[in-house]
């Protein structure tokens, strides 16, 4: 999620100490670009007292412009040797940017803190303790008041870190100063915090890589086997003045602690405000889901459409209506798909076992990425590679602004149970979600079903940041949870190309299929010059990457066969999955683009992807054809709180843009 670091140093002078948190910022901001902020305290002056107040900044812009904000600057020049300082780079999940109050480091009850995460039973928290009132939107300002909660109890602060996190639930790591205490606090639950640790030097990071970098390009005198991970369920306390540090194991409640922990002078908490430019803050990042009322006519629309595709002639064996793109039918009326279908042969558990033993480290580090993208596959996978497998992965996701707040709540879900350590790359939404703006405006100018996948040309770059992160990590094995049954090879059929009946991605097309999409979107751009707008450079580069290149990767469906049934039960019992109010399904719910295509092809082709995942199922023998076509019919209704979501997110108006497909000529 966020990205957090921090430094602590007596060694480094001004210059070196700014260029060093100047460094982690630039380098952190691949978590997360909608907002940024710090906190410094300067270093003791020589008889023992601080030079000043504890300044906390914050503002609703990457991190690359905070540090060139003169308040950035002027902070280093109040000591004249190190000191404090904590930093935090945004992904907005709770909490509008544009008010600071929402943005870190949050500051409460004397203590400034930051936190990369979702604690997913917040809410439930307030409730629990309804004497503690919150003053933001922010799940993070849990911790300071729990904290100072259970100070007031009289529980030590070792004490107090382990009652709060055995009560949480989701992904949480946290740093936190106090304005009476001279310590820093951290702790994580799925260890995501990285540090060093020297005579008279504190350096913490989201990630190894970033100290790496960090080490490498500011010629430090540390050695990368210093870097130390900080394991999940732990809490480290940093002694500011000595540097001597304890850990603190947060599930174990049988550990002793010394209570009596010497306060220090009491500090004052400066908090520094600048005007917010508020032009620079074009799209809201927040993804919250707001129910409203659905203008009748747009369900009367929807009804009169799906009278007149119940009467479309559909294969007899599958679901698959006359509409879909290069369907046939036999003398029996049974459609190509069905008669050209091969059954999964799952390799089988003990083979899959075998293949990844090689990979195997047994030492606790990472052995392994999996593709993480919050959907039930990749969560289901996420489980079976470290409770079934045994292996330490890394988690990684790419947040191209379209994962929606339901998906990363699941994502702090597992890898706060797991403890899994999850590496989130971050786009950069504002940008990428205009880039959405410009091409599903352009398309609602000359609407086409073969140009939708445009929508979603920004997550292409997927596999591009994976090849990096492996790279980075010296990690060969990718895992991903490819289900064979969710093929949607028709988004790319509508361009006149043919999708290989082998193969699960819409990259597993002929080389001859790869040129008739290039000739078919060349015909668009021309007919359409709305397409040739500032996102045309990034879509270019994402569909390289994923046309363009070979993906290798260990297909986990490939050796275990997908069984819904099992999925369901166990991310919903195991892990207390979250799922969507909308829809009794529980595919595509963390996906923010799905709710808003699959309206477009119900209502322009009479089908979805819902069509050909259940006909699939229908092939393979674990659905009937009734049954599915029952399910069809209720995962087929339109999402219309998630389309109106999609439509804010992007910033194009929600009724005219439904009124607009109303007026698209159908293919039925």
């Amino acid at each position: 999620m966020c990205g957090i670091f921090g430094v602590v140093s007596s060694k480094y002078d001004n210059n070196k100490f700014k260029s060093i948190v100047k460094r982690l910022f630039i380098l952190s901001e691949s978590r997360g670009k909608e907002a940024s902020g710090f906190a410094f305290l300067p270093a003791r002056s020589d008889s023992g007292g601080h030079n000043g107040a504890i300044d906390v900044y914050k503002s609703p812009l990457p991190a690359s412009e905070l540090v060139k904000a003169s308040e950035f600057n002027n902070v280093f020049t109040k000591s004249t040797q190190g000191g404090l300082l904590i930093g935090h780079s945004r992904l907005v999940t709770n909490g509008y940017e544009h008010d600071n109050i929402n943005n870190q480091p949050f500051i409460k009850n004397g203590i400034v803190g930051i936190h990369n995460g979702i604690v997913v039973n917040v809410e439930q928290l307030w409730q629990t303790h309804n004497n503690l009132k919150p003053i933001t939107q922010l799940d993070s300002e849990i911790f300071p008041s729990l904290l100072n909660f259970y100070k007031s109890e009289g529980l030590s602060l070792p004490s107090s870190i382990k009652k709060i996190f055995s009560e949480i639930e989701g992904m949480a790591n946290i740093a936190m100063g106090f304005s009476y205490l001279n310590n820093l606090l951290l702790a994580t639950n799925n260890g995501s915090i990285y540090y060093v640790h020297l005579e008279n030097t504190f350096i913490f990071a989201s990630e190894a890589f970033i100290l790496e970098e960090l080490i490498h390009k500011e010629k430090l005198n540390i050695h990368k086997n210093s870097i130390t991970q900080l394991p999940a369920n732990t809490a480290l306390l940093l002694n500011m003045s000595n540097f001597s540090v304890c850990t603190i194991p947060l599930n174990n409640t049988e550990a002793n602690f010394n209570n009596e922990i010497p306060l220090d002078s009491n500090i004052p908490i400066n908090e520094i405000s600048s005007p917010i430019d508020t032009h620079k803050i074009y799209i809201n990042t927040s993804l919250n889901h707001e129910q409203f009322n659905v203008p009748d006519a747009f369900n009367t629309h929807y009804e009169e459409c799906k009278l007149k595709i119940a009467s479309l002639k559909r294969c007899k064996k599958c679901l698959l209506p006359e509409t879909f793109p290069f369907i046939t039918f036999d003398e029996k009326g049974v459609c190509n798909k069905c008669n050209t279908y091969s059954k999964q042969k799952p390799l089988g558990i003990d083979a899959l076992k075998e293949k990844v033993a090689p990979f195997k480290k047994n030492n606790g580090k990472p052995d392994c990425i999996v593709a993480f993208s919050g959907g039930r596959d990749s969560s289901y996978s996420l489980h079976i590679v470290k409770e079934i497998l045994g292996l330490t992965p890394l988690a990684y996701s790419y947040d191209w602004g379209m994962i929606t707040d339901l998906a990363r709540r699941n994502q702090a879900r597992m890898c706060g149970k797991l403890g899994i350590e999850h590496i989130l790359v971050s786009a950069d939404i504002r940008k990428k979600r205009n880039y959405i703006q410009q091409n599903v405006s352009a398309w609602l100018k000359r609407p086409h079903l073969g140009t939708i996948p445009l929508f979603m040309a920004g997550d292409k770059q997927y596999f591009y940041y994976a090849s990096k992160l492996q790279q980075q990590y010296n990690l060969p094995l990718l895992i991903m949870g490819e289900n064979y049954f969710e093929k949607t090879g028709f988004k790319i059929e509508f361009t006149g190309a043919k999708q290989e009946q082998q193969g699960y991605m819409s990259y597993h097309v002929s080389l001859k299929s790869k040129l008739n999409m290039l000739a078919f979107y060349a015909k668009e751009y021309l007919l359409n010059p709305a397409y040739i707008n500032a996102s045309l450079l990034n879509t270019i580069g994402a569909y390289f990457a994923y046309y363009g290149s070979k993906h290798n990767y260990l297909n986990l469906f490939d050796y275990i066969y997908w069984d819904e049934k099992e999925i369901n039960t166990i991310l919903l019992n195991n892990y207390y999955w979250e799922t969507d109010p909308e829809t009794k399904s529980t595919w595509r719910i963390g996906d923010g683009t799905a709710a808003f295509y699959n309206y477009i092809y119900y209502i322009v082709a009479g089908f979805t992807e819902n069509d050909t995942f259940r006909s699939n199922q229908i092939r393979e023998g674990i659905l009937n054809r009734e049954d599915a076509l029952k399910m069809v019919n209720e995962e087929n209704k339109p999402r219309f709180n998630s389309i109106k979501w999609y439509c804010d997110t992007i910033g194009i108006d929600f009724e005219e843009t439904i009124k607009r497909i109303k007026k698209i000529k159908k293919n039925y």
